[in-house]
């Protein structure tokens, strides 16, 4: 497990577009993906522990950011033949065991992820309904370590700030989490 830490992206910039096949066995773009006021795209994985200490938040937080009108697709762009619980079988399995209210897509073959330069799992891009880049930070401050202690929504408070002002005024903390694990690496 290698720890890797976000770098910062230019804020504004028009983000890719992707078309991948979903765990519900449909293809999905930026456009069906995107809510009436903008799109989180979270590139994750089954395998990290940073990512599975924040599944349940996750899942909060995506149903919280659904209610003003900001809507989440999860894209897992990792190895799966180095690493097999990241199959796309394992996907559907996690998807449906933790409740995902968003897409799960598979990226099998890296273009998205490295169109977004995406680097770890959590990776977590805010976009607005025009599809620019206006977050690119953490979930929240828990890392891998989970507590009981009630956070800063990071990523919830920023969204609600660009839906309400425009823009994102706020601290954006890198997030931080496993390498992407790429093909012939």
């Amino acid at each position: 497990m290698v720890l890797l830490y976000t770098p910062e992206l230019e804020l504004g910039k028009m983000m890719p577009d992707f078309n991948l096949l979903g765990v519900d066995n449909q293809y999905w773009n930026r456009e069906k993906c995107m809510g009436e006021n903008g799109l989180v795209v979270m590139f994750i994985c089954n395998h990290c522990p940073y990512v599975k200490s924040i599944q349940e938040v996750l899942v909060n937080d995506a149903l919280a950011m659904k209610k003003f009108g900001v809507n989440v697709v999860a894209i897992m762009s990792n190895d799966v033949n180095d690493y097999p619980e990241d199959s796309f079988e394992n996907m559907q399995k996690v998807a449906k065991d933790k409740n995902y209210p968003f897409p799960y897509l598979l990226d099998d073959t890296q273009e998205v992820a490295k169109s977004y330069g995406a680097v770890c799992t959590p990776d977590i891009f805010g976009l607005d309904k025009k599809g620019k880049l206006h977050y690119r930070g953490r979930l929240d401050s828990a890392g891998r370590e989970r507590s009981d202690k009630e956070l800063p929504r990071d990523l919830v408070n920023a969204m609600q700030e660009l839906v309400d002002n425009g823009k994102i005024s706020t601290q954006q903390i890198p997030s931080m989490g496993c390498s992407i694990k790429w093909i012939n690496e």
